[in-house]
């Protein structure tokens, strides 16, 4: 469908709450959304004259249908988004990755759960406790709880090898409750698991206590060794949870979250606090937006309603527009009432404050990742008289040998590093010989031919992923005059024409020290010590290894090819079995059908007699 006939569709919707589903033209989902009314929602991608920012423009270049549910209620809507998103993860839905490792504690579901540390979360019936910032608190945490309360460590399976054989060394010097021994209960075992989860997931305030009481206890019985033990994990819980300080209520349960945002992206920085102190900081990055408030809108039940732990008090830089429904969906999920509010005043207000400084830090961190690659464009499009910076360069490069064979190589670079999705390699059609300038003007015709292809699909409303229907903002040669003329007598009349277009001439080390551009040519000469000279001469060596590693894949393949290669019938199996059996085509000739049939068979065998006359 075309985006008019789309917009002719959503303008029939009902005004109701409900989810609509956008497909691409293969029928995959790609974004799923919430809406209050649905006709208005829907149809705000389809109007024209609507402005977007680039990730929903390019969702909306990509739709070719959709679909709706109509819900009872916003909350419905809500929560049926956020199921939908959660099995599909359609394409330009957020993702929510940080580039930080997460650990868990893993606690399995069964009779006899076991409880351990893991690096990364599966799909699984398992329960995960977690993420946690730091492998090594998460491990020592999950030590100190297994330590607390005697769980067993080894790979007995429960109850399967209750009785066989005996207890473990950990069992005699009192590590483990000896479960394999068959004198612990279901029911005793089950309930010290739940206390070494209630140890990590609220801390050691209950569970001292109870240690506390176990220890003398056992200094009473004149367990001096039981009592030691206790004391030794009194000490490592003490150990694991200090060094912190105390920032809020210690009864207080709670995650602060505040978002920030550029021309370009968008931060959204969570803190959790548990028993008063900060234990985790999460920051995610949203780029190609910079609409805050929509980030906003589908983070906050993205990460709540998606297996993560849901606290008591959630503060937050702003509300979003839903958050009624996305309360009473909190609520439900955990099972008590969650206070989702922006603090005013006081230590919380301070504490949102904080959130959003960190997202601020995050987002001059980022920029400051490209700050060389965005100065080096600027000083790229100054010194080429560009009238913008280049983000997407295009490298070509002739690569032929002696044998009269040609290639070409192209490569994309992107914000001044290798864009390995817009790498093509090119075998001529119609040039014979290893004429450069007529090879390089078949390849950028055969790549302008390709553009115009998939500008005019997008036109239709068919949009494409294929990097060629995008349009480069740099065109270089890896050559001089006779490339440069070449390849602009290719592009002339085509929609790559305006596209500029220089060459690269090397100097005697083999290095790019100039570029060659127009007609008459003009050059410009570049300073070696310069950043733009060292980026072109990376891209010229990019683009000269990259058709030269074809060319000799290319004669690497041919060179395997046998005569044998060319008899009807005969396949790669059957040519290596000859080759293995006779060790040269010379000797597979020679060889009688009687021969070759205790190799390959009687009928492979009179195909290869018949090819060689026998």
């Amino acid at each position: 469908m075309t985006k008019a006939e789309l917009y002719q569709k959503a303008c029939m919707l009902p005004l109701l709450p409900g989810v609509y589903i956008i497909r691409d033209k293969s029928d995959t989902i790609i974004y799923i959304g919430k809406a209050k009314r649905l006709r208005i929602r829907v149809s705000q991608y389809f109007r024209e004259g609507v402005p977007h920012d680039n990730k929903v423009s390019q969702m909306i270049a990509h739709a070719y249908a959709f679909d709706v549910i109509v819900c009872q209620s916003e909350f419905e809507a809500l929560v049926l988004e956020a199921s939908q998103i959660k099995a599909h993860t359609p394409k330009y839905n957020i993702l929510l990755k940080d580039d930080k490792g997460y650990s868990y504690i893993k606690v399995t579901r069964e009779a006899w759960p076991r409880l351990s540390f893991v690096l990364q979360k599966e799909e699984d019936d398992a329960e995960y406790i977690g993420p946690y910032t730091s492998s090594f608190a998460a491990r020592q945490m999950a030590e100190t709880a297994l330590d607390a309360f005697l769980l067993p460590r080894c790979s007995k399976r429960f109850p399967q090898d209750i009785g066989k054989g005996r207890p473990c060394l950990n069992a005699h010097i009192g590590k483990c409750m000896a479960v394999c021994s068959g004198k612990i209960s279901c029911e005793n075992y089950n309930q010290a698991v739940k206390n070494a989860v209630h140890l990590i997931r609220y801390g050691k305030k209950d569970i001292l206590k109870t240690l506390n009481e176990r220890m003398l206890e056992a200094s009473d019985r004149l367990e001096f060794e039981t009592a030691a033990l206790l004391r030794d994990q009194i000490n490592a819980i003490t150990k694991v949870t200090a060094g912190q300080k105390v920032v809020v209520d210690p009864e207080v349960e709670m995650d602060v979250v505040a978002l920030a945002g550029t021309p370009s992206s968008v931060c959204a920085a969570v803190l959790r606090f548990r028993e008063g102190r900060l234990t985790d900081k999460r920051e995610f990055l949203f780029h190609d937006t910079a609409d805050i408030a929509a980030v906003r809108e589908e983070f906050l039940p993205r990460y709540y309603l998606d297996d993560e732990q849901i606290p008591k008090i959630i503060a937050v830089d702003e509300l979003p527009p839903d958050s009624e429904a996305l309360q009473q969906a909190l609520n439900e999920k955990r099972g008590s009432e969650v206070q989702l509010y922006v603090p005013q005043r006081g230590d919380k207000a301070h504490l949102v404050e904080m959130a959003h400084t960190n997202a601020v830090e995050r987002l001059a961190r980022e920029s400051g990742r490209y700050a060389r690659e965005e100065k080096l464009l600027d000083e790229m499009a100054q010194v080429l008289g560009l009238s913008k910076p280049p983000r997407t360069i295009e490298s070509y490069d002739i690569s032929n040998w002696g044998d009269g064979t040609s290639v070409c190589g192209m490569v994309t670079f992107r914000d001044g590093k290798p864009y390995k999705a817009g790498y093509r390699k090119f075998r001529m059609k119609t040039v014979l010989g290893t004429d450069d300038y007529a090879s390089l003007a078949e390849t950028v015709s055969r790549r302008a031919a390709e553009y115009e292809k998939y500008a005019a699909l997008a036109a239709q409303g068919q949009g494409s992923d294929n990097y060629f229907g995008q349009k480069p903002d740099l065109l270089l040669m890896d050559g001089g005059k006779g490339q440069v003329s070449a390849a602009k007598a290719a592009l002339a009349g085509t929609r790559l024409a305006d596209v500029p277009l220089f060459g690269m001439v090397k100097d005697n080390r083999h290095r790019t020290n100039e570029l060659l551009y127009g007609n008459p040519p003009q050059t410009i000469a570049l300073k070696t010590n310069s950043e733009l000279f060292h980026v072109l001469t990376q891209i010229q060596d990019e683009v000269h290894r990259y058709a030269i590693q074809f060319h000799r894949d290319k004669r690497s393949k041919h060179a395997l090819h046998s005569e044998l290669d060319d008899i009807k019938g005969i396949g790669p199996a059957t040519r290596d079995a000859l080759l293995k059996a006779f060790k040269s085509v010379k000797r597979v000739r020679e060889a009688n059908v009687e021969e070759l049939t205790e190799v390959i068979g009687a009928a492979k065998a009179k195909l290869i007699a018949a090819h060689f006359g026998k």
